[in-house]
């Protein structure tokens, strides 16, 4: 066959088929786990993807409390939020961002890899963090994701 008679396909809405993951956090590395997370949640694992299309699929995460950093990470690793009023800087260190609020550290690890865009904002919309191993999306029927 010749080489130009091939054709390039791109997604587009009516083409994407969303599926749904579980994703266990139980004893994983945030920024490995989160690499993986939004490497789905972007799409990139799907052979249609179209880097100007929203064609990545939902992930829930269960056990958000049980994960885990390396090295000195949950006394040194702060996160820095600003009200935009002078003043207004707080940092929370890891090991308190776990104590009040565990999917927050999840979710920020995997919002800082993807798009800083409206499309990135849509794709962020595709992740659901769960602390537990209960959620409430067992009617969307999710399959289970091993990293």
């Amino acid at each position: 066959m010749d080489a130009l008679s091939y054709k390039t396909s791109y997604a587009n809405k009516a083409a994407i088929e969303r599926k749904w993951f579980v994703v266990d956090a139980a004893g994983q590395t945030v920024g490995r786990l989160a690499s993986e997370i939004a490497k789905v949640v972007k799409g990139k694992h799907k052979p249609l993807y179209t880097p100007n299309v929203n064609c990545g699929d939902h992930v829930i995460v269960i056990n958000a409390e049980k994960v885990r950093f390396t090295g000195q990470k949950w006394t040194g690793k702060e996160y820095i939020s600003h009200s935009l009023y002078p003043g207004g800087q707080k940092t929370v260190i890891a090991k308190n961002m776990l104590a009040k609020h565990p999917e927050r550290i999840i979710e920020k690890a995997v919002k800082g890899m993807l798009p800083k865009t409206i499309l990135g904002s849509q794709m962020y919309r595709n992740l659901h963090v769960v602390v537990g191993s209960t959620h409430k999306f067992e009617a969307q029927k999710p399959t289970e994701l091993n990293f």
